[in-house]
């Protein structure tokens, strides 16, 4: 896991206001002073770019929204543009707990407006190719974990959530987090505990070798294009899971299925011959996005464990489709 930024300085002033502008502060030149402020300001949004990716990945992990993630991290930088940082030793630190503040705030507002569906709520995917991840998705997943432990993160409540991503994820000590939700440490230990039983109960990681994961993946929709039903049912585990998100146009897609036979009679019944396959990796692991005519209609993200499939996590809300940049896909 991604950890906090190490501690930071600037020069020997332990904050974010260097000398030659200490010294400037005080002239009675008004147009020197504008030229100080916008210099100070300049320097300071150079400083936040810094840290722009690791808050990123904080804020997608608080959110599992890749355009809800951006909105956090613009409200820390205006945050810290009107903040008086003087006295602030690390920034990385600060701007960590700040955004982590902001997330809370969105994940309470969003569940006062019920905006998500009842049943199953998956995450934006991040969508790769086959091939590789580019260096910023990289700092956005910090690791391949798939899209499965987002699909959990989202049944925390959000202090849970809070608790478990700053902590475990990226090292915030619990007496910070539990000043920012205004509960003891030791209550605070307990949410975090919370989280990690849950999200072990969601099941285990991907397997570590790539190549293994794409292969069961491959063989998948192998067999279901040739409508092999006992093939479908030997890849999959007898208690996978399959998470659907139709969205609102599509809500009785929305849903879970469990076990193999379950999981394989819908992918018979769904399979589509005008449908393309395109292997990607989706969060870090195999997964594929399907094209109808060019048009995106889903993306999946498998959990491959020990060569067969445990989990399978689906998009097909065509509105959130449509935000994904896939035009790499046509390339």
């Amino acid at each position: 896991m991604t950890p906090v930024p190490a501690a930071e300085t600037a020069g020997n002033f332990g904050g974010l206001v260097s000398p030659r502008f200490d010294l400037l502060r005080h002239s009675h030149d008004g147009t020197r002073r504008a030229r100080v402020i916008m210099a100070e300001q300049d320097w300071l949004a150079e400083r936040f770019d810094e840290h722009r990716a690791h808050l990123r990945s904080v804020a997608y992990r608080m959110l599992g929204s890749l355009h809800e993630a951006e909105d956090a991290v613009q409200e820390s930088w205006l945050r810290l543009s009107r903040s008086d940082t003087g006295d602030v030793a690390n920034l990385g630190g600060w701007l960590t707990t700040v955004t982590g503040r902001i997330c809370l705030d969105m994940l309470r507002a969003r569940g006062s407006r019920r905006e998500r569906p009842l049943d199953v709520h998956v995450p934006d995917p991040i969508v790769s190719p086959a091939d590789g991840v580019d260096p910023e998705q990289e700092a956005l997943l910090a690791e391949s974990v798939g899209l499965a432990l987002y699909v959990v993160l989202e049944t925390l409540t959000p202090a849970e959530r809070l608790a478990f991503v700053l902590h475990d994820m990226f090292a915030v000590p619990f007496n910070d987090i539990a000043a920012m939700l205004g509960r003891s440490p030791d209550a605070t230990k307990q949410l975090a505990s919370r989280a990690r039983a849950r999200i072990r109960a969601g099941g285990p990681s991907p397997d570590a070798d790539l190549a293994r994961q794409q292969e069961a993946v491959q063989a998948f929709y192998d067999a279901a294009r040739h409508g092999d039903f006992d093939a479908l049912v030997a890849l999959l585990d007898p208690q996978a899971a399959m998470h659907s998100d139709g969205g609102a146009a599509h809500p009785k897609i929305t849903g879970v299925t469990r076990g193999a036979a379950a999981i394989a009679g819908r992918a018979l019944m769904f399979a589509n011959p005008d449908a393309t396959v395109h292997p990607v990796l989706v969060n870090g692991a195999a997964g594929a996005v399907v094209t109808v005519d060019g048009r995106p209609v889903s993306v999946m993200g498998f959990t491959v464990t020990g060569g067969v499939i445990v989990a399978i996590d689906v998009l097909a809300d065509v509105d959130r489709l449509g935000r994904l940049d896939l035009s790499w896909l046509a390339s």
